[in-house]
């Protein structure tokens, strides 16, 4: 995998889930990501990061649940929330740094 920091500086605001195949929460995510991706285009980078394939890249954000998203913005953590959560929510909190 690319270097994550390299990851989080891959456009000015980045989206970044930490998840697992296992996790019935991030299975049900899963379209609501996608849908975000396609509403947002090339506005913001989204990633999507398995914890059990990235297991030292979730440890050294501090990952302990899932799903776990992180925002970045200029490279830096600007907002976090671990758990299900409404896409309309999440879509407006990307926007948010967006703008």
């Amino acid at each position: 995998m690319t270097d994550y920091k390299d990851l989080v500086n891959a456009s000015r605001v980045v989206m970044v889930e930490f998840y697992a195949t296992w996790c019935s929460h991030c299975r049900r995510m899963m379209p609501v990501i996608a849908q975000i991706r396609e509403l947002i285009g090339d506005s913001a980078e989204i990633y999507q990061l398995d914890i059990d394939k990235e297991e030292a890249v979730a440890e050294s954000v501090n990952v302990d649940s899932t799903p776990t998203f992180i925002i970045y913005r200029d490279g830096e953590p600007v907002w976090r929330f671990s758990g299900e959560i409404d896409g309309n929510v999440l879509l407006q909190k990307l926007q948010q740094f967006m703008n």
